[in-house]
């Protein structure tokens, strides 16, 4: 019993107590610390996790809305190309018609001008073969002859302008 006695003894019990007294509630708000703190990383990871989820959904949407972009430029470009091929094919329709017009009017022109100068030859003619009928005439008939032609040409002159 003499360890009862020994200073030592008792400063060495007492300063166990002291630690265990001192290491109960330090040990506690330690470990209430790192829980807390692992309670605020866990939130921070499913934070993130949650983050990480709505960027993964916000660049599936905006892929998708390019893709989306994309398809509807092209769409427009062949619509725009087909546009394009059909008004080409108009204009070349416009041009044949326009061409085959003029050919027409020229073809139209060359005829009126070739009866034109058909009848003008024709009236030529006739002027001429008059005038050649009329001196045969002349030449060729006595005055009672001439008279007598005259007033047969004369009475039928009316059945002729009618």
């Amino acid at each position: 019993m003499e360890m009862f006695q020994d200073p030592e003894f008792w400063v060495a019990v007492a300063f166990v107590l002291v630690v265990v007294l001192i290491f109960r509630p330090v040990v506690k708000g330690v470990t209430a610390t790192l829980d807390a703190r692992a309670a605020g990383i866990r939130v921070q990871i499913e934070e993130a996790g949650k983050l990480r989820e709505d960027a993964q959904a916000l660049l599936a949407e905006y892929q998708k809305k390019q893709r989306d972009a994309m398809s509807e430029a092209e769409k427009i470009i062949s619509q725009a190309r087909a546009e394009a091929a059909r008004l080409k094919i108009d204009a070349e329709k416009d041009l044949e018609g326009a061409i085959e017009r003029r050919k027409q009017q020229a073809l139209d022109r060359i005829a009126q001008s070739e009866a034109q100068a058909v009848a003008q030859v024709r009236n030529t003619a006739v002027d001429v073969a008059l005038a050649a009928a009329e001196k045969l005439i002349q030449s060729s008939l006595d005055p009672a002859k001439k008279q007598a032609l005259a007033d047969k040409a004369i009475a039928e002159l009316p059945g002729r302008l009618n």
